[in-house]
């Protein structure tokens, strides 16, 4: 009842900011990635907007998921569930965006409904900057035509994943249903400086480390977070009509952490339910979390070309990292991920497509076992609108490498999932 409660407050709340800012229900905001089709392969906001500012803009959004699925699951030990098939949690978001001034945005996302909370709560916002006229009109315009500034406690620019995964109910970006099994997400207090100028990316940021904000410093002799570092570079062109490429390398680093969060800090959970578990609590596999919990140095570069309705996107990526405190992980240990997807889009407004993922994960635990997981996704999908997707896949995954009393010794799981979004 209270979160009942708390979601219809919150809609109230929102709609009556909105009329009473002389605003409109907007899509059209000034440097802003569309939540439906038409944000399809956009990746950082472009700095380039025909969007005028006539006053403060208030934007209500949000998006809708729900999955019937059909696995089945298997390992050596036979101590996972059972499967049937039927329909998992509806998943859901609300957005607030509001164009303060020209060039000056604010984004907030509420889980409304998720795996892991019982309740709606805040997952991240943050305030992005194009222009400073805000100081005075077309101050240091030259420079903000290239320049962007974005800080607050959000999802930070490691990679391009983030821009193609499933973020709890908005999942219309994401071809497949599932994200990456080395899942690269958390929410940190930072900021991010980007720089774009004729197909060149750079981006240099900084965190506080942590994903639970707490002022508290730590007892003697336990170990303190230190600011963490992400950055990315890139080259992302329409080289012609037909023809656009896009390469981008990324990197995060923390020194020293009492725990990181990159691979362990998505509140919202997998999108295939109660795999590998005989319990409800493990809400993220069957992704893979290396383990690093106070060093992490992460590398990820990510090609995509697309010609006409052809589409290709490529995952390298590189971990390596350790956990000072626990007296097994004092060597640093090493995982890489590899995954291609290859797409086909077709339909007068690219309305069809169908396609393929290949996903590999490959590393030492603490355990010092070396494992293999893989993951083939083959599906389609359905434009019904430009805010309406259903999506249709087949998935399978192993686990190999693991010792004979661990749950993943022979682990497997495959089967049919179909997905319905609503985004807006």
């Amino acid at each position: 009842m209270k979160a009942i409660k708390l979601t219809i407050l919150t809609l109230l709340l929102a709609f009556a900011v909105q009329g009473t800012v002389s605003a409109q229900l907007l899509t059209d905001l000034q440097y802003y990635r569309a939540a439906d089709q038409t944000g399809l392969n956009v990746f950082e906001t472009p700095k380039t907007t025909d969007v005028r500012f006539d006053g403060v803009r208030v934007r209500i959004g949000g998006s809708n998921t729900l999955q019937f699925q059909g696995i089945t699951q298997s390992n050596d030990n036979d101590d996972v569930f059972d499967l049937g098939p039927n329909f998992n949690l509806a998943t859901s978001n609300l957005d607030i965006d509001v164009q303060l001034e020209r060039g000056v945005r604010m984004h907030l996302r509420t889980y409304l409904s998720s795996r892991h909370h019982s309740q709606p709560y805040v997952k991240g916002g943050y305030l992005q900057i194009d222009r400073l006229d805000f100081i005075q009109e077309d101050f240091l315009s030259d420079i903000m035509d290239k320049v962007t500034v974005k800080f607050g406690h959000m999802q930070i620019n490691y990679g391009d994943n983030h821009f193609r995964r499933s973020d709890n109910g908005q999942t219309i970006h994401n071809p497949f249903v599932g994200n990456y099994i080395m899942d690269s997400f958390t929410t940190e207090v930072g900021g991010e400086v980007y720089f774009q100028n004729n197909g060149l990316i750079a981006m240099v940021g900084m965190t506080n480390g942590k994903l639970n904000q707490n002022t508290v410093n730590p007892a003697p002799g336990a170990l303190k977070t230190h600011v963490s570092l992400v950055g990315k570079l890139g080259f992302d062109r329409q080289i012609n009509e037909d023809l656009r490429v896009r390469v981008t390398g990324s990197v995060y680093h923390t020194g020293r952490s009492a725990r990181t969060y990159l691979y362990a800090g998505d509140r919202a959970g997998s999108r295939y339910y109660n795999i590998m578990t005989d319990s409800g609590s493990e809400f993220r596999i069957p992704r893979v979390d290396p383990g690093f919990n106070t060093e992490l140095t992460a590398i990820m570069i990510n090609p995509f070309v697309k010609f006409q309705g052809v589409e290709f996107y490529g995952v390298f990526e590189n971990a390596t990292g350790r956990t000072r405190t626990n007296p097994l992980d004092q060597d640093n240990r090493t995982f890489n991920q590899y995954g291609a997807e290859l797409l086909y889009r077709f339909g007068k407004t690219e309305d069809f497509y169908v396609g393929g993922r290949y996903n590999l994960v490959t590393g030492t635990t603490v355990a010092q076992e070396e494992i293999d997981v893989t993951r083939f996704n083959i599906g389609g999908g359905w434009f019904m609108t430009k805010n309406i997707l259903t999506k249709v896949e087949y998935v399978s995954q192993t686990w190999d490498g693991y010792n004979a009393t661990s749950r993943f010794s022979g682990a497997e799981f495959s089967g049919v999932m179909v997905e319905a979004v609503i985004s807006f």
